[in-house]
């Protein structure tokens, strides 16, 4: 019998080796290394860090998944229907908005793919009308799935273009019926003229409480329709327990954490720390980040319904003493503002998650005209087979 470590390598070098070789890739574009073995892939990525950001700090090396398949926990897709009444969906063409027909993704929950190809199935079978972005008129307009790994729940938001939805009874029941781990069912009134997937409008529970919860290194999230949560579980949890690590926490440092989401950062250190402010903008996750707290009993956390840069800004200014400042901004990084707030704050350290190595360094660059210098940066494959990555950067004065 294979002992546990031989079992272990034996996954780890199927991992590496495995290929990706989706058939639809060159017009996706959500794969960016398809084509490669996954050593491939992540080999690139860390290159590509250590381009951008070793000249700031060491970098070690990449944490590559594990399970490098079927991991991305949050899918959406268009509906089309086509001139014989069949109905597809899938994401859209590179740099358009015709839709891809997909089968199955490799990056994306297998039961979130199911999901989705049952929804165009039944729209075709009960003659729903599809929305047409050109004339702004039709009924079902996207789907959302959001899944849960450590406790199997599953959200599903149907997202409408008109409020009269014909046959919504027959459709829900029977998508209920096909896929009965459904736990919470949804309807979003979209009526938007733009991209946004969710719109403004009301969202109207069919099913459930309207909520999934996630685990994450022991302690429980709420995720709603719209807040924010890593896509990638297994390799999140990797993600925070590096911040840790290179934060090197003494157990009484006073912190803030901003674009907290829902707080699963926040929550996450606040166990290694005296206490932790979140910052959150979107009024949505910060209610879950709230109710997150409450959920873990996390006494040393609280959360403030804010922009970060001027709630940093603001902090600077009433001179208040803090520690440590995390940050993990979108894709477009941080503010000038902000940094130069973080050099009158002067907290000792500064934990940076970046999803974009190009504006990470752009960031450094300004971190170190306010006094900082990056000291270790670790990269994370967050989002295998795409061209993102997860970097942490600790920084200090």
């Amino acid at each position: 019998m294979a002992s546990r470590k031989e079992t272990d390598i034996n996954r780890l070098s199927k991992a590496i080796a495995m290929r990706n070789d989706c058939p639809v890739a060159d017009k996706c574009g959500g794969c960016a290394y398809a084509g490669k073995t996954y050593f491939e892939q992540f080999a690139a990525k860390e290159k590509r860090v250590r381009r951008l950001i070793s000249p700031f700090c060491e970098v070690e090396p990449i944490h590559f998944g594990e399970n490098p398949v079927y991991y991305r926990n949050k899918v959406h897709s268009a509906f089309k229907k086509l001139k014989n009444g069949r109905v597809i969906c899938g994401p859209y063409e590179a740099g358009s908005h015709r839709i891809v027909e997909v089968d199955s993704c490799l990056i994306e929950n297998r039961t979130a793919s199911a999901i989705i190809r049952d929804c165009a199935a039944l729209a075709e079978r009960f003659n729903i009308s599809i929305y047409d972005e050109v004339k702004c008129r039709g009924v079902l307009r996207r789907v959302l799935v959001r899944t849960a790994d450590a406790t199997g729940e599953v959200m599903v938001v149907l997202i409408i273009g008109n409020r009269y939805f014909k046959n919504k009874q027959l459709f829900t029941d029977e998508l209920l019926k096909l896929h009965p781990e459904i736990t919470t069912l949804l309807i979003n009134l979209n009526m938007r003229h733009d991209s946004m997937i969710l719109g403004n409008g009301e969202i109207k529970k069919i099913k459930g409480n309207g909520y999934i919860t996630d685990v994450i290194l022991g302690k429980k999230f709420r995720v709603s329709a719209d807040s924010f949560m890593q896509s990638n579980h297994e390799q999140a949890e990797i993600l925070y327990s590096q911040a840790v690590r290179l934060a090197g926490f003494r157990g009484n440092e006073v912190c803030i954490d901003t674009y907290c989401g829902t707080g699963s950062t926040t929550l996450t250190f606040a166990g290694f720390v005296g206490s932790i402010t979140g910052v959150e903008i979107k009024e949505s996750a910060y209610k879950d980040a709230l109710k997150n707290a409450a959920i873990n009993k996390v006494n040393n956390a609280s959360f403030v319904l804010a922009d970060a840069t001027q709630y940093m800004e603001e902090a600077a200014k009433n001179g208040a003493k803090v520690d440590c400042v995390i940050l993990d901004p979108t894709r477009a990084g941080t503010t000038s503002r902000f940094i130069k707030a973080c050099g009158k704050l002067k907290p000792d350290k500064i934990i940076y998650i970046s999803c974009c190595p190009e504006t990470l360094a752009r960031d450094l660059k300004i971190f170190r005209g306010q006094g900082y210098e990056a000291r270790v940066a670790k990269p994370v494959d967050m989002f295998p087979w795409t061209e993102k990555i997860e970097t942490v950067v600790c920084l200090t004065r």
